[in-house]
């Protein structure tokens, strides 16, 4: 039988060092919090976007600053190292150590202050980016830098890591951002720390920090005068320029970029900036990614706002993986592009603004151009600069990509012969850069690189390569991090950038704040070794297990799919996107796409986690994963965490007593089929109080849900009754009849009939009950659900031998047939026709009638997408459908309605369904204009929608196209 490797003693002596039992209950008893020790905790945090992997001794979620600093305490008194972790983005490992870490994002998320006369606001450390500045919309202010990450890194985290992004074009670093920080040292030291001195007297402790300071300043000043190069994107080292008496001595400042190796931040007050009034990008087109570097020293005296470079590599991987490809098809002719956006008081300030500096540098260099002043439009290439990571990490048909050298920076006006000699040395090593791209105005570049971090000879390759990256950065007069700090991962090579001395102030100043080296230890100064504490490293050699899925795109390994996610945490965004509803709900990182995939991770790895698919740990945190499927599309590097569910739970459950939910909500197709032959029973049974709480007990459904009523009659048998069918000129197609609209709602595939002969085409059914299997799959019944389905493969192959298209109503359904089924039963060529031969309603007629001219509507309609829709069907086609009505349709961009099939009705699962729902769905429903249809195509969504929110009525869109071409509109609240 395959086991587990047991990698249990790896760092298990240096676990091992601290009094963790008294520790942990120190922290309880003192903490206003949730201290969690347990293994599932500690395989979430392992990690973060980098290469490294640490287990932490446990992990505190504080519910303010104060609890925070209580945390410290008991850990200074038990002699611990400790962590403070923000968003977990960082790329060079500093947020993830042997420590308690500190993770602020669930409570300390709040806006404390806001000055708008000065411009200034306060807040606590976890609050995000976008969160913060959607919060400020109303004052037309704004935290100026904005790195790619910005739905998920923290303010805290952005103070850790002195952030930047591609706005600090206009607005700096984040040193350049904070006023004053709220800090407690190790040993306890609390103070506000600001540009002016502390108040001499006041704290005697604190007037020895001050001394010590000055003393290593006036000691190094002119070292570190002779050693900070003179670029806008210095990140590495400490900020000890900031000490330097023309600096003006400045405490806060200094500390920005100190990685938790210094103090840990209980508080911000952050400068805002104006929101520009009016933008308008330019994008500029080069022959190569070295001519459009050459241009960026005749644009910055333009004084852009943003100058962004990417080149043809970054489209094209973009372009194969469906990324950007609005974005692409806007780029001027080219092999490189230029991003230059330039703000104004209004448009025309603006847009004048980007032509004279179109026109310059088409004189000066030849250059193709373009405007863009749509906000549309303009967001549209800001996003196919922002999936840059996404698109490289693992590009097709080639190695899987590493950051570790991926956010040098050098003097702008060098950056084409730098990046010559990049490519040179990448040459000379045998590596290929996935991409060049990044902050070219301050002369940033982003890449992963291909580093072979599993074998001995390939790690000593990746340190001999960023050794020489180091010095030829150095020669440049440039930084070894432009962006994403030292951590580990270049904090070893920065005696090559600063020199000895200057080195050994920063271990002077690390002794000064932290003499036991607790704080984040092994981090920035007195580093491990670059090439230690790896996520792979020599000795990966995860558990590979036998899967029902085949997992294509992961090498046919399940431990290639489960280590997918690289941390970047756009899961845990809570604006747009469908991804991850469970995470906006609770702020949980266990129940983000990432922190799910870690504990997958950490299962394959037997270390934290040691008993395999029977692990509890993992079961709990896949409990509230929705199987929304919106990680398939909104996660940059396709993490498809309901797959991953689906194959644990089957696992799992093997041979064991599965949840009731698993026999009630996992066997719906049989349950609906018997309850519509006997429909008033059924339904007296399921709706009449007593018996329906019993129903509810029984089946493990939660006793708040209604449940759904049966129909009277199937559509199959109605269908099958007809007489006079009329024979379509455009072919047959092959109407398929899901569980949810043939046992519930069989007038929405009446309505398709009727939509679809009326444009042409002969509709068939198949000749006997026939299943998809979507709820033996989300419940992970899956032997059972491979039975299913080669059962239909078999019903329809006469179909799939003709061709016919499989039109199918349930996003859902249809999502299973391209998706799920030809990795269920991957190599049944029926099945991978099946999938081939699936389409929706509208990209059925807009591939075989784009002649046909849908009904007129006059109506407005708010639209709820099918997350499955949205991730693997994608809205585009069937929004062009019902825009061509000419009806006033709004899409919303609301995210899972929060039913998602069995899960809103299993016991346990009702609040975070709900909670999913009022993110931003039913508040968007509430604020309909009276007379707005409210459209569905998911069964689920519609239950949802009705259940919560009675008077919506939510119809599925065919019926909307069926009813216009009855000559008798749908009417808002009307009753079937």
């Amino acid at each position: 039988m395959t086991t587990i490797p047991d990698r249990s003693t790896r760092r298990a002596s240096t676990r091992d060092r601290w009094p963790l039992q008294a520790l942990e209950s120190a922290l309880r008893e003192a903490v206003d919090g949730e201290v969690r020790f347990d293994s599932g905790t500690r395989a979430t945090y392992s990690t973060d976007a980098s290469n490294y992997r640490a287990l932490p001794l446990g992990v505190v979620v504080p519910r303010t600053p104060e609890a925070a600093a209580a945390a410290v305490r008991i850990c200074h008194e038990h002699d611990v190292p400790l962590l403070s972790r923000g968003g977990g983005t960082s790329l060079a490992g500093q947020s993830c150590n042997t420590a308690v870490v500190i993770d602020w994002t669930k409570y300390c998320r709040r806006v404390l202050e806001v000055d708008t006369a000065a411009a200034t606001v306060t807040v606590e450390p976890g609050i995000a980016l976008d969160a913060l500045n959607e919060e400020l919309a109303p004052t037309g202010l704004m935290v100026g830098p904005k790195p790619s990450t910005h739905v998920s890194c923290t303010i805290g985290g952005m103070i850790g890591n002195n952030s930047c992004g591609s706005t600090a074009q206009a607005y700096g670093k984040m040193v350049d951002s904070v006023r004053r920080l709220e800090i407690v040292t190790y040993d306890g030291l609390r103070t506000w720390v600001g540009g002016a001195d502390l108040i001499p007297g006041v704290n005697p402790e604190a007037d020895e920090l001050v001394r010590g300071l000055r003393e290593i300043r006036d000691r190094y000043a002119d070292d570190i005068r002779a050693a900070y190069p003179e670029i806008p994107r210095r990140v590495s080292g400490y900020n000890l320029d900031a000490l330097l008496p023309e600096r003006g001595f400045d405490l806060a400042k200094f500390l920005v970029g100190s990685e938790s190796t210094l103090v840990t931040v209980l508080r911000a007050e952050i400068q805002l900036v104006r929101r520009p009034a009016a933008k308008a990008m330019a994008v500029l087109g080069f022959p190569d990614v070295y001519h459009a570097a050459d241009a960026v020293s005749q644009i910055l005296p333009h004084d852009p706002a943003a100058l962004e470079g990417l080149d043809h590599r970054l489209v094209e991987l973009e372009h194969s993986q469906r990324l950007a490809e609005q974005a692409i098809a806007q780029l001027p002719d080219g092999k490189a592009w230029l991003m230059v956006q330039f703000d104004g008081d209004d448009q025309q300030q603006a847009d004048a603004r980007a032509q004279k500096m179109i026109a310059d540098l088409e004189r000066a260099t030849g250059a193709t151009s373009t405007i863009l002043d749509d906000p549309d439009r303009e967001a549209e290439v800001w996003a196919a600069r922002e999936a840059g990571l996404g698109a490289t990490a693992y590009p097709p048909d080639s190695p899987e990509t590493h950051e570790g050298w991926e956010d040098a920076a050098v003097p702008p006006d060098r950056l084409g012969d730098y990046l010559r000699d990049f490519e040179a040395l990448l040459d000379r090593f045998g590596y290929q850069s996935s991409s060049l791209y990044g902050h070219f105005g301050h002369g940033c570049v982003h890449t992963r690189i291909p580093f072979d971090l599993r074998t001995a000879e390939g790690i000593a390759r990746y340190r001999r390569f960023v050794e020489e990256a180091a010095r030829l950065v150095s020669r440049y007069g440039g930084s070894l991090s432009g962006e994403h700090g030292d951590g580990q991962s270049r904090a070893e090579l920065l005696p090559i950038m600063f020199g000895d001395r200057v080195v050994r102030a920063f271990e002077e100043v690390k002794t000064l704040f932290d003499p036991r080296n607790r704080m984040n230890p092994g981090k920035v100064v007195r580093p491990h070794r670059l090439d230690a504490d790896l996520r792979q490293g020599s000795d990966y050699r995860p558990w590979e297990p036998v899967t029902h899925f085949a997992f294509p795109e992961d090498d046919h390994r399940f431990s290639e799919a489960a280590g997918r996610c690289v941390g970047v945490g756009k899961c845990r965004g809570e604006s747009s996107g469908v991804m991850c509803p469970s995470y906006r709900a609770t702020h949980e990182e266990e129940h983000s796409t990432r922190g799910r995939a870690r504990l997958l991770f950490e299962m394959l790895q037997g270390e934290a986690i040691t008993d395999g698919w029977r692990s509890t740990e993992v079961r709990d945190a896949l409990d509230l994963c929705l199987a929304c499927k919106g990680c398939r599309s909104d996660c940059p590097v396709d993490v498809d965490m309901a797959t991953y569910k689906a194959e644990f739970l089957s696992h799992h459950y093997a041979h064991r007593i599965r949840p009731m939910a698993h026999y009630s909500m996992g066997w719906i197709p049989l349950w609906a089929r018997l309850g519509t032959a006997m429909a008033p029973l059924a339904n007296a049974v399921t709706h009449t109080p007593g018996l329906r709480r019993l129903v509810s007990a029984l089946g493990g459904i939660d006793r708040q849900r209604e449940m759904p009523r049966f129909a009277r009659t199937r559509f199959t048998e109605k269908f099958r009754g007809r007489t006079g069918s009329p024979t379509g000129e455009r072919g047959t197609v092959l109407l398929w009849p899901d569980t949810f609209t043939n046992n519930f709602e069989p007038a929405i595939a009446e309505a398709a009939v009727t939509v679809l002969e009326a444009a042409g085409f002969s509709v068939v059914v198949p000749e006997r009950a026939v299943c998809c299997g979507l709820t033996w799959i989300s419940t992970g019944q899956l032997p059972t659900a491979k039975r299913v389905l080669r059962r239909t493969l078999r019903t329809l192959a006469p179909q799939l031998r003709d061709g016919t298209p499989i039109v199918v109503l349930e996003p859902s359904c249809a999502a299973v047939f391209r998706a799920d089924l030809p990795e269920l039963l991957y190599g049944d060529e029926d099945a991978h026709r099946l999938a081939g031969q699936t389409y929706t309603v509208a990209e059925l007629l807009a591939e075989r009638a784009p002649d046909w001219r849908p009904p007129h509507v006059d109506a407005a309609a708010m639209v709820q997408p099918h997350c499955h829709h949205h991730a693997i069907l994608h809205y585009d086609r069937d929004r062009e459908l019902l825009s061509s009505t000419a009806a006033e349709v709004d899409v919303l961009d609301a995210g899972c309605c929060g039913l998602a099939g069995n899960f809103g009705f299993e016991r346990g699962h009702y609040e975070v369904s709900v909670a999913c729902a009022e993110d931003k769905l039913l508040p968007a429903v509430r604020g309909r204009a009276p007379g707005t249809l409210v459209l569905a195509d998911g069964f689920s969504c519609r239950t949802q929608i009705r259940q919560l929110q009675p008077d919506a009525d939510p119809h599925h869109a065919v019926e909307l196209l069926a009813a216009a071409l009855s000559g008798r509109p749908l009417e808002p609240n009307a009753k079937r």
